[in-house]
């Protein structure tokens, strides 16, 4: 079988070259994302193979399925950007659900920690040889509350390294695991007494801008506030509007909720004219990173695994355990 690879980067091809072998797959890499205008570049292929900012709409499906493809195999785990209405009946859509729990659990300490701590800030500052220390305390965690929000696989992960760190750990979750030892409050309990919030949750029409006016207001005014998850799950507005009113100790951003154009680029000799995204990485207090919680080798290696297996269920009939189906 022959895999179209949208929004190639030269770290994607390391474990995938690795193992096509194995797999007696045909890939051909393109840097481009797919889109509706970029989809012709797959005829002649059985499989796109996409990362989480292609985006699978409604004409890049019919531009897809008139050129052959069958088969979308998503690189990653979130799919908000595929039209699986559309898909039915003409796409079958494949993931990789579970790569990197730990890895970005590992993560989001780290941010927590370094937006507390202000380590991103010495770090600059070292490097000019200024060595005081003005400006840069930050609080001890241990014995204080974390709110997970979500407790899937990736959220009993921030469960466990936040626990690990001494902190009292509370989650929320629509579906609460009771197995899972987190002890489950009301969100706006979880919003009223956590001292860090950390968002773990999928993004869907009931979790988008969950993080808005009214739930800050709830919030302490000391409290950080992370999000390694999806960037749409805060209104960055109401977020804005809420730094500016010094309501947080710290906001750590994995994601961004219009990030498609500038995350995993380098934009860095362009005018960036996105004023949310300019105003937010001017506060002293916020730290951005570009979508990155997940970058280990060991998730890496996981995903061109997982991914490659998915097709091979498909070529040869087997139960397809990844399969997303609209609802």
């Amino acid at each position: 079988m022959k895999i179209a690879f949208y929004d190639t980067k030269d770290y994607d091809k390391i474990w995938f070259e690795k193992y096509l072998p194995e797999f007696g797959y045909e890939v051909s890499f393109f840097e481009s994302r797919l889109n509706e205008k970029t989809a012709v570049l797959a005829a002649g292929y059985d499989a796109v193979c996409l990362f989480v900012n292609d985006d699978l709409n409604k004409e890049a499906v019919d531009v897809l399925y008139k050129n052959g493809v069958r088969v979308v195999l998503m690189r990653c785990a979130g799919y908000d950007k595929v039209d699986l209405k559309a898909c039915e009946g003409k796409l079958t859509v494949l993931r990789v659900p579970s790569y990197s729990p730990t890895a970005v659990a590992e993560y989001t300490l780290a941010m927590a920690l370094s937006i507390n701590r202000k380590t991103h800030r010495a770090y600059v500052r070292t490097r000019d040889f200024n060595f005081k220390i003005n400006n840069l305390m930050g609080t001890t965690i241990k014995g204080k509350r974390v709110g997970i929000i979500g407790t899937g696989k990736i959220g009993k992960e921030a469960a466990r390294v936040f626990g690990g760190v001494g902190m009292e750990v509370v989650g929320y979750d629509m579906y609460p695991d009771e197995k899972s030892g987190i002890k489950y409050v009301s969100l706006d309990e979880l919003f009223e007494t956590s001292d860090i919030i950390s968002l773990h949750c999928p993004l869907t029409k009931e979790s988008k801008h969950i993080i808005d006016k009214d739930s800050i207001a709830k919030m302490k005014n000391d409290a950080i506030l992370v999000n390694t998850s999806r960037g749409a799950l805060i209104d960055t507005k109401a977020l804005i509007d809420a730094l500016l009113e010094k309501k947080f100790r710290g906001v750590a951003l994995d994601v961004y909720e219009e990030e498609d154009e500038y995350f995993f680029e380098d934009k860095s000799d362009e005018i960036i004219d996105d004023e949310e995204l300019i105003r937010l990485m001017s506060f002293p207090n916020v730290l951005v990173t570009s979508h990155q919680a997940f970058f280990t080798d060991e998730s890496l290696q996981a995903i061109a695994e997982v991914t490659l297996n998915n097709l091979r269920a498909y070529e040869k009939g087997l139960p397809l355990e990844n399969e997303v189906k609209h609802k």
